[in-house]
This record gives C-alpha cells, sequence and structure tokens, in this order.
C-alpha cells in the first residue's frame, strides 16, 4: 500500500473532571470522552524520508518542525512518509487536534508500513490524548490518560454543533489556574446500565457533571461564557459545555432540524466565529 488517508476526528470531552495531582505535576482526570464528526484529514503517501505539507484553512496556525504531534509520531515508529495535513480543526482549541493528528499519522505510517501500531506507553508519550485518539468511540478516561473504558452504548446519533470564538487557550495556563485539583470524580457512567441508551435519562445524568477547567478557561478567555450562552439559547439544547481546556463549545440537541437552525443563527449573529454542525458519533 503506497498511499492512505486517515480521517483524525475532533475529540469532545462530555465531561471533564480533574480528580487530582501526581508528584511529578500530571493531572488526574476522569472524562467521558467521544468522537465528532468534524476533523482533519491526512494523506500519507510511501517515501524515503518524512515531509509535512499543511493545507486547510487553519494551517497557517500549525508548524511543520520537529515539534508538530506528527512529526514526532513518525520519529517514535522510526518510519517515513510524505505527509499531507488538511486542518480543519483550529489550533489550541480543546478539541485534541494536535493528539488526533497524531494517531492518524501512526495508523496510516503502520499501514503504509505494514507494521504494527504503538503500545499505549508509547502513545502516552506523545500526549495525553493521544491513546484516546487512537481508540476512538465513546471512552471513559481516567488517570492521566492511560487508564480507558470503552463504553457500548446505542447506534442513535445526536446532533451537536461545535462553536469557537477564534481564541486560542493554551492548555498549561488553564491548569495552572485552576483553584482546586482535588475535584470529585464524575458519576459512573457505567451504573447507567441500560439507561445510557435513553436520551432524557443520560442528558439528565449530563447535566450532573462537569468540566473542572471552564472556570479557569473563562478568566483566560471571557469569550467563552459568551459562546456558552449563545449556544444554550437556541431552542433545542439539551446541554452546552465546554470541550477540554477551550475555547471550542458544544451544544447537544435532539432534533436534527433544531440543531441546523442553530447553527446558522449563531453563525449568523457571529460570522467571525467558527460554528460547525456535526452528529456526535458515539450514541
Amino acid at each position: 500500500m503506497t498511499t492512505v488517508e486517515v480521517f483524525a476526528p475532533a475529540k469532545i470531552n462530555l465531561t471533564l473532571h480533574v480528580t487530582g495531582q501526581r508528584d511529578d505535576g500530571y493531572h488526574l482526570l476522569d472524562s467521558l470522552v467521544t468522537f465528532a464528526f468534524v476533523g482533519d484529514r491526512l494523506t500519507l503517501a510511501a517515501a524515503d524520508d518524512f515531509s509535512l505539507n499543511v493545507t486547510g484553512p487553519f494551517a497557517d496556525d500549525v508548524p511543520t518542525d520537529a515539534s508538530n504531534l506528527i512529526s514526532r509520531a513518525a520519529d517514535l515508529m522510526g518510519l517515513s512518509a510524505a505527509i499531507t495535513l488538511e486542518k480543519n480543526l483550529p489550533v489550541a482549541s480543546g478539541l485534541g487536534g494536535g493528539s488526533a493528528d497524531a494517531a492518524a499519522a501512526m495508523k496510516g505510517l503502520a499501514q503504509i508500513h505494514n507494521r504494527s501500531l504503538p503500545d499505549r506507553d508509547a502513545q502516552l508519550a506523545l500526549g495525553a490524548d493521544v491513546p484516546v485518539c487512537m481508540m476512538g468511540g465513546t471512552v471513559r478516561v481516567r488517570g492521566i490518560g492511560d487508564r480507558l473504558e470503552p463504553l457500548s452504548v446505542s447506534s442513535t446519533s445526536w446532533p451537536m454543533v461545535l462553536v469557537n470564538p477564534g481564541v486560542a487557550v493554551a492548555t498549561s495556563d488553564v491548569f495552572s489556574r485552576l483553584a482546586s485539583k482535588d475535584n470529585p470524580p464524575m458519576d459512573d457512567p457505567f451504573a447507567l446500565g441500560p439507561a445510557f441508551d435513553l436520551m432524557d435519562e443520560f442528558f439528565d445524568w449530563l447535566a450532573g457533571q462537569r468540566n473542572d477547567l471552564e472556570a479557569p478557561a473563562r478568566e483566560i478567555a471571557p469569550v467563552i461564557g459568551d459562546v456558552l450562552a449563545s449556544i444554550a439559547a437556541q431552542p433545542g439544547c439539551r446541554l452546552a459545555r465546554m470541550s477540554g481546556s477551550g475555547a471550542t463549545c458544544f451544544g447537544v440537541f435532539g432534533d436534527d432540524a433544531l440543531a441546523a437552525e442553530a447553527a446558522m443563527q449563531i453563525s449568523a449573529e457571529k460570522p467571525r466565529w467558527w460554528v460547525v454542525l456535526s452528529k456526535e458519533p458515539g450514541f
């Protein structure tokens, strides 16, 4: 196989609870993660030397040197390819784009060279979100990103609207402003049992959870509050919450038409914001 294309979907933190911090500085998390139907795309072609070309609406924000996670992933595997990244996701946006790109690159490199994927510890060395991006689906993520529990849920897709105000937020800055780093974990999603597949019951559960990074992120970028208010004001919105360390926020809707109308309304009111309609595929 000489050329492969790999999709790198946006990671959505439906919940994000910060439950502690290790002596080495790594934060402990308890998060329910899923993936949207929007994301970056990688095209990998067999080549003797590694190269990275970036296109797409957010190409100018992406470094192409050795600091890029795609380059680091190739170094980790000791494999080369000519890689083109179509960067459709905003950078430093709370969507795990860099980690998703690294996971996609490793999958593509493994296909081209007929090699095995790196183990989870090696993936984790690239970033806390890389293992879950490699796994995909809907996953409870704990620890420093090393404890993954996939959830089996129904095949019904819920429409989701993603909104980013065009402000990059550094994850390290958000964590440095976090007032409490020893917060309660989220309620066990596995305890829902069959109710997990029922929309109303799951939304009730989800509404009782948190993103502990929202408050410090809003200190850095107060516009996040405006984004959340705009999403929550749309008819049919069942939940509005920030993803990751921001600034992207998401709204989940129980109706396709209402979600589409919400995306159009927010885009009309805030034409400079990045607004995307997606179906979250985990449910």
